[in-house]
Formats: structure tokens, sequence, C-alpha cells
């Protein structure tokens, strides 16, 4: 049993965090080794299982990640951009895989990323289903046989507590069409449009967001050409799907060098 990989889980109040913990708690692959939260929460010092609201597991929720993660062989993170990158900085010293389901990092975060993964892997996707990156790589796949005859307009749909938009799903998908195309996304991007905006400027890639009660995520990439569309489609009605595609590659990432990964490469799509 503790030849099993070590996995740490932060923000482990959240909805994701507690699903990575019966995920991970259910796995006969790995094995769950500590739960991190942020200084002053109230889980801080109590039994995870207890805070959990079932029985004592044995494993004390912490607000220092240096401990828990020298223990770990992996870390999984779905928190915020800031605590990822301070996470990053430590799996990195102590060669622990990390495993990033965070969104919304800003552009001049990402060399922070980099840097630490020349120490260790690390796996980040704006979404760990197989399904979603199977829609990505169809994404590519139709935007490079279409020519700008079709506008490209990717439409997604999230609970009312999601902070950030457009989705990291959404764009992963719109740096998929824009790869196919061939041109950079962020120059070629459209969102947020409201009162007389003009036309639509031909060869964007237009981004729209719902936000509204428990939505677990659904996505939508239309080609919309005068007189057809193609419209690919993704629903998650279970987030589950997204703590099993962590913990895979959290596992998978147990045999890999230090460097920069993403759900493409743990799949082999």
């Amino acid at each position: 049993m503790t030849d099993l990989p070590g996995i740490v889980v932060t923000g482990v109040s959240g909805r994701m965090g507690q699903m990575l913990v019966n995920i991970i708690s259910a796995s006969d692959k790995a094995r769950l080794i500590g739960a991190v939260e942020r200084p002053g929460h109230d889980w801080v010092g109590q039994d995870l299982g207890e805070a959990m609201g079932g029985a004592a597991r044995g494993i004390t929720v912490e607000d220092d990640p240096l401990e828990p993660f020298s223990r770990a062989q992996a870390i999984i993170d779905f928190t915020s951009p800031a605590a990822s990158l301070d996470f990053a900085d430590l799996a990195a010293q102590t060669r622990a895989v990390h495993v990033i389901g965070t969104t919304g990092f800003e552009p001049e975060d990402l060399p922070r990323l980099t840097a630490a993964a020349r120490h260790a892997p690390i796996i980040r996707a704006g979404n760990m289903s197989l399904g979603v990156n199977l829609l990505t790589q169809l994404t590519c796949r139709v935007a490079a046989a279409l020519d700008e005859d079709f506008d490209i307009e990717i439409v997604e749909a999230h609970h009312r507590h999601k902070v950030d938009a457009p989705s990291g799903t959404a764009l992963m998908l719109g740096e998929a069409a824009a790869e196919g195309r061939g041109i950079d996304l962020a120059e070629r991007s459209e969102s947020g449009r409201h009162g007389i905006t003009g036309a639509r400027a031909p060869g964007a890639i237009g981004f729209a967001a719902i936000r509204g009660g428990d939505i677990v995520g659904e996505h939508d990439v239309i080609f919309a050409a005068p007189g057809e569309r193609i419209v690919l489609r993704h629903v998650a009605t279970d987030r589950a799907i997204f703590a099993r595609g962590a913990l895979k590659a959290a596992i998978w990432g147990q045999d890999q060098a230090p460097g920069e990964y993403d759900m493409i490469d743990v799949l082999g799509l």
C-alpha cells in the first residue's frame, strides 16, 4: 500500500477539493496523505474526515503546505492563480508532480510556472476531462479545414459561483481554433459585446459566457457560415469527471521528466 504515490490536495474545503478527497480515497492506484487550506480557514487543525462531516480519516488539514508537500509524490491543485503560483514554487523544491486545474492565470504568471517546471513535472489544463480534450482536438481540425467564411464562436455556461470568464476550457478551445486557423488568439478574440459594436470582425474568435444555478460546465464551439452551422458540444453533468482526470494526471506524471504538460499528453491524444 505504501508504494502507491502519495497525493496532497490543496483547497480541500472546496467542491473540487472534497470531490478529489473522495476519488483518491476510493482509488487503488494512489493514496491521500495531506490536505491544505488557506490560513484562517475553519477547517485548519481539524481532522479532514470530520471537517467534511464524516468519520475521522487521520489526516489533519494544514495551512502550511511545505511539510505535506515534502512527503508527497503529487499535488492536485484547484485553487486560485496566486495560490497555485506559490504551490508551484514549493512543488518544484520537493520535486513533486504538480497537477493544476486552476484557471484564470494572466500571461505574466506563466513564466513562473515554466521556471518551476524545470525542476518537477507540471500538468496544467483548463479542463481535465477526456471529452473536453477530445473536443479540443476536434476544434483544431475543424478550424483548419474551414476557411474564414465560417465564423467561430465559443459559448460556455457554468454555475453562479464561478469567478473567471471566459472559462479556462473556453480559452483552451479558443487556442485550439486559433491554432487550426494559424492565427494568434490574443490578437483575434472578441468577448463582452455590448451596445453598438459594429459588424463582427472577419476571422475573429468570439466568446460568450453564461453563469447561473449549478451548471457544472457546458461548451459549444460554433462554426457559422451563410446557410449552415457546425456545432461541437460538450456537456459535463458530474464534477467527478474533472477529479478522475486530475488523479489520472497525477499518476501519469510519476514517470515523467520535469517539464510542462497538459491533458493531451496524459491521454496520449
